[in-house]
């Protein structure tokens, strides 16, 4: 593999990663269904939920989404070790917001991921989450409204 197309490939998975959170924070959901492999899976072992396929995952994202009231996901770079045409990383994420039942959330987390080349490009084939530090202390901002501008 030739230096280009390794820069190359690291370029677009972490463009993967950023175009997943975006995708999340807008609630596309049919993009983020695009951007897994047809069995690609979702896995957050933290709440003892886990979603494989691209249906699912779906599902799993938009009924996740509709538990909160506001929600806030960064995704910062991790590491990416290519092999060919398969890929895992690390990216690192910092979350917070108000559930709809009130109750607050700050975490920072990983999502260990495992990456396929497709003919599509790179697509998400497992992402797996693991939460290293939760925070539940009510947050004492709130989401803009329409009013309040």
């Amino acid at each position: 593999m030739s230096d280009i197309r390794a820069i190359a490939d690291r370029v677009e998975i972490e463009a993967l990663r950023g175009e997943l959170t975006d995708a999340v924070m807008t609630r596309d959901y049919e993009r983020v269904e695009s951007l897994f492999t047809p069995d690609g899976a979702m896995r957050w072992p933290h709440v003892g939920k886990e979603f494989v396929g691209r249906e699912k995952i779906r599902a799993g994202i938009e009924w996740g989404q509709s538990l909160w009231e506001f929600f806030v996901q960064t995704v910062h770079p991790g590491v990416i070790r290519i092999d060919g045409d398969t890929a895992t990383g690390r990216a690192y994420i910092q979350e917070f917001g108000r559930m709809r039942d009130g109750g607050s959330h700050l975490n920072y987390a990983l999502y260990h991921d495992r990456y396929q080349r497709t003919r599509d490009g790179w697509k998400f084939a497992e992402r797996v989450y693991e939460v290293r530090y939760l925070d539940p202390s009510p947050l004492p901002g709130s989401a803009p409204t329409a009013d309040r501008e």
